[in-house]
């Protein structure tokens, strides 16, 4: 399958929350992402991923739903968003909303019905269990948000299943009156005018109904069982009946989240053929450096250990390899969910910072697939790094507070220093637009405090600057979409076992791309395979001076080069 635009588009994500404040309240805002859109268009952008703008509490900066059909007051109005609409197609760009179809908010008119009464017609719209008969919960299962899956609601004296935040209730996918209200409101927004859904937490649609309890790990009070409620048989049935009854009606891009999902996994969802998503983001490589086994208080995310980068190529390989004219595959490096790829795979350190990131953009943008830019990248946003618990407001955080400090099994600077590193905030702070007060974010104090290099690192100074990471990256973007070899090749990965260097070759017809990176911070020689022919090579982009290909090659600390044969 080839031409499709979707192969083809550069998308970026945009968490409107902190993108971009256009009338000082210190939240972002719709008419916020309308006044940058020539910026984005600039960097070679041609389509934009919006996380939720939907009415909503808030408890999880909009992924808790109160209103499908309404607009959250702090983004704007409906009006917005159809001028949205209209700005991106006067300059040939695309939306693709964020659709959360595992759980409503609390609030939603759904849930309050539910609760209300358990023959109420919404009652069977969620999940919802008695108590054991020994008066225990209905499972052991623990939230990916920690503590039990499981919230007591006095009002029917009976449980409701939340995978995330207690007052993020799960949708029961196997009520078909449930999936027909879903449709006819995804048939609503396609109306409207959207060119795409980017399908929040889609692989925990099916759940073991049976709810068994499993083994808890020491220190922890529940299991982590996400086998349980994660990629299972139905959520394909779920996915193709959602296709065939709303998105082949439309010119329509989907691309679903699918955490955990093995390369098996991934090619039901997405494979030509498949009548599912046409797209799939998964977090495989996000992941390569956590540590299980060596913080078993905490969940799995907030561990850590030094990266091996064999682990990081060979998961990018997997995909690249086994998807390729199977599925179409997506390359990003983070998001609004994952800390800042500088500072977790580059080196944020000012002598390293620009180097770094160019080498990682250098890594990732020449392979195969749809790039997802995340807001902030293109000019090497950095983790934060509070001082304070208070300055911090994903309620993720609270939740590991309590579980670990609170109840004496880490200290407060162990549990700081995994926030710090880890936690969703890194990736949430204000874009930095220049160097005045808030990062020109805002006039006012913004709904997360901004983070304190914004005098360093921003827009403004990127854009004057012709050795600035936004335009290496507005370079790259340009190579990659004028290249049908970048867009359609393959990809084989070389010197898979080397601790130091990232080296794969893209080819189509007589066309072929050599990529050599560097990831640390040192000298390291380099032997080409003798398969790679070294003459006649061009070099197409690199972070440092022009280098000639040679059989053996030296690579300066985060180098990165780009032959073209």
């Amino acid at each position: 399958m080839r031409g499709k635009w979707w192969q083809e588009a550069v998308i970026y994500q945009i968490y409107p929350r902190s993108f971009c404040d256009s009338n000082n309240d210190g939240i972002g805002d719709i008419q916020g992402i309308i006044a940058k859109l020539d910026y984005l268009k600039k960097l070679g952008i041609t389509a934009i991923w919006v996380c939720p703008f939907y009415k909503s509490p808030m408890d999880d900066n909009g992924y808790d739903v109160s209103d499908f059909f309404s607009i959250a007051p702090e983004y704007g109005t409906m009006d917005d968003v159809i001028q949205l609409i209209n700005e991106l197609h006067k300059r040939e760009m695309r939306l693709i909303v964020d659709t959360v179809l595992n759980h409503t908010s609390d609030e939603h008119p759904w849930f309050v019905e539910s609760k209300s009464a358990i023959d109420n017609p919404y009652r069977d719209y969620y999940i919802w269990k008695e108590a054991r008969p020994d008066g225990s919960l209905p499972s052991n299962w623990e939230s990916f948000f920690g503590g039990s899956v499981w919230q007591h609601d006095a009002q029917t004296n009976s449980y409701y299943m939340h995978i995330f935040s207690k007052r993020m209730p799960d949708l029961n996918w196997s009520n078909e009156l449930m999936r027909k209200d879903i449709y006819q409101m995804m048939e609503w927004w396609l109306d409207k005018g959207v060119d795409g859904f980017r399908i929040d937490a889609v692989a925990h649609l099916d759940r073991n109904m049976d709810f068994p309890n499993h083994q808890v790990p020491n220190g922890r009070d529940y299991s982590p069982c996400y086998f349980e409620y994660s990629n299972r048989p139905n959520v394909h049935e779920y996915i193709q009946e959602m296709r065939n009854v709303v998105l082949t009606q439309y010119d329509v891009m989907t691309v679903g989240e699918a955490g955990g999902a093995s390369i098996e996994d991934s090619l039901k969802y997405c494979a030509y053929g498949r009548n599912e998503f046409n797209l799939l983001i998964n977090f495989d490589h996000c992941w390569v450096d956590t540590d299980d086994h060596s913080a078993s208080y905490v969940p799995g995310k907030w561990t850590y250990k030094k990266l091996e980068l064999p682990l990081l190529k060979k998961s990018f390989a997997k995909y690249q390899v086994n998807m390729y004219q199977k599925a179409w595959n997506t390359i990003y490096w983070s998001n609004h969910d994952q800390p800042r790829v500088i500072s977790h795979y580059g080196n944020d350190h000012l002598q390293f910072h620009n180097i770094s990131a160019k080498m990682l953009a250098t890594t990732l943008y020449m392979m195969g697939g749809t790039p997802i830019i995340f807001q902030g990248e293109e000019i090497g946003m950095t983790n934060v790094a509070y001082e304070s618990l208070e300055d911090y407001r994903d309620v993720e955080i609270y939740t590991l507070y309590k579980e670990t400090v609170q109840r004496g099994l880490a200290t407060n600077e162990d549990i700081m220093d995994r926030i710090h590193k880890r936690s969703r905030d890194n990736a949430r702070t204000p874009m930095q637009w220049d160097h005045t007060v808030n990062g020109g974010f805002s006039t006012v104090e913004p709904w997360i405090k901004t983070n304190p290099n914004y005098v360093n690192i921003n827009v403004l100074d990127n854009l004057v600057n012709e050795n600035s990471i936004f335009y290496y990256y507005q370079k790259l973007i340009c190579i990659r979409q004028n290249s049908e070899c970048l867009l359609y090749g393959d990809f084989k990965l070389y010197l898979e076992d080397d601790e130091n260097i990232f080296m794969y070759t893209r080819s189509f017809k007589e066309d072929r791309y050599l990529v050599i990176t560097n990831f640390f911070d040192k000298i390291v020689d380099v032997e080409i395979p003798n398969e790679i022919n070294c003459e006649n090579a061009e070099v197409i982009i690199s972070n440092y001076q022009l280098k000639q290909l040679k059989r053996s090659i030296s690579l300066l600390p985060y180098e990165a080069i780009v032959y073209h044969f």
